[in-house]
């Protein structure tokens, strides 16, 4: 029998203890051991709910009990999560976790922890909640070089996003609906301004790198400035807009980003549509991988939560290996990379075409305005040429 403990009681943190409770005997068998909840900690109390005869309010009860050999971390936030996940290791407890910003901020020096004591920090739930992206990228996709990595991280903004395609919706309107049905927290900053993703494609972009990416240094923005205008520029194209984290090779080094992209029907994500995720995986040998699925939520998250205790029970002595170094790796210059740009403006067409020469119009009706497609700019070049016209948005074309 292998005792845990699960910090925290919240929305993630209940479902993995109902998924081992409902699950006991399957979770057993794949494990080769039996896995009960000996702790559960929280600050609140909980009458009359199935963890009230395991809960604890004291960190140190659970730190001092040799008998728990798993830490689950769901907490969320770097304090005291930190704290707590170091001092488990330490300790040596191997711990899972679904925190995103613990994984990004720490991610290499836990690992570096939990293999000095033959324990392991395993973190499958941190991107994509219930899609298995973490195991594939670090155990399985090791006979290639990992060129790119594009994804759909955040279902929040994908799920508002989509509304505005399908339905014509407008951004605020349609972020209300989704605080309503419980898909954006009251505090949306980080959903819709891109904090959230730039933490899972630092994640993903250091497990394929081998290196850490500091999400700090990766170019953000987020969908707040996205119109349902935009939206109809869009359906002219055969195009839509998506919220996409990216990590890729260029030149000689790695360049990535969180921001809205316009995909077309043909890219793989295109038909990611409401809370769900996807992530596209691109190897030098296998080609592309596409993993689409729940990407948050109470089981899916749960899920891979719990998959990677049974993980840390098939390796309690043993540290598997996770190539993901403190070293920093140093990102190519944003703002050097070339793209195509979809750009709104009031300007005249004899102008548009003084400043950025050859472009493609794209007529969708909207008085006032015109819409156009660059030739293959970069970042830096286009800023240039968009002050000196004057924009009233641009987005970038994926591809």
């Amino acid at each position: 029998m292998i005792k845990v403990a699960i910090l925290g009681y919240g929305t993630v943190g209940s479902g993995v203890f109902e998924i081992i409770r409902e699950n006991k005997d399957l979770i057993a068998a794949n494990a080769g051991e039996e896995i009960e909840v000996k702790y559960v900690l929280d600050l609140r109390d909980f009458p009359g709910d199935p963890c009230e005869n395991v809960l604890v309010h004291d960190y140190n009860i659970i730190l001092e009990d040799p008998e728990v050999e798993i830490v689950i971390e769901v907490m969320g936030g770097l304090k005291p999560a930190y704290d707590f996940v170091k001092a488990a290791l330490d300790a040596g407890k191997s711990v899972c976790t679904s925190n995103k910003e613990l994984v990004a901020k720490h991610g290499a020096e836990l690992i570096r922890i939990a293999k000095s004591h033959n324990r392991n920090f395993l973190f499958e739930a941190s991107v994509g909640g219930g899609i298995p992206i973490i195991r594939p990228i670090n155990m399985h996709i090791t006979a290639d070089k990992i060129c790119e990595i594009t994804g759909i991280l955040n279902g929040t903004t994908n799920y508002i996003l989509t509304k505005m395609d399908k339905e014509g919706a407008d951004f605020a309107s349609t972020l209300k609906q989704a605080q309503n049905l419980g898909y954006a927290e009251r505090n949306p900053e980080a959903d819709i301004e891109g904090f959230d993703a730039v933490r899972k494609i630092a994640i993903l972009a250091s497990l394929a790198k081998g290196k850490t990416v500091d999400f700090e240094e990766i170019y953000t923005e987020g969908i707040s400035n996205i119109t349902d205008i935009d939206f109809k520029y869009a359906k002219t194209m055969n195009k839509s807009i998506k919220l996409l984290g990216k990590c890729k090779n260029e030149d000689d080094g790695v360049v990535a980003s969180v921001a809205p992209r316009l995909l077309s029907q043909e890219h793989p994500l295109y038909n990611v549509n409401g809370v769900v995720n996807g992530i596209l995986v691109r190897g030098n040998m296998v080609g592309d991988l596409v993993f689409i699925g729940s990407g948050a939520g109470k089981l899916p998250t749960a899920s891979a939560v719990v998959s990677d205790v049974v993980d840390a029970v098939r390796h309690l002595n043993v540290s598997t290996t996770v190539m993901w170094d403190e070293e920093k790796l140093e990102l190519e210059d944003f703002s050097k990379s070339k793209k195509h740009f979809f750009v709104r403006t009031k300007a005249d067409k004899k102008d548009i075409e003084s400043i950025f020469g050859n472009v493609e119009y794209v007529d969708a009706g909207i008085s006032g305005e015109t819409g156009f497609i660059t030739e293959k700019i970069s970042e830096e070049k286009f800023s240039e040429k968009a002050d000196k016209l004057g924009i009233i948005s641009r987005i970038r074309i994926e591809g």
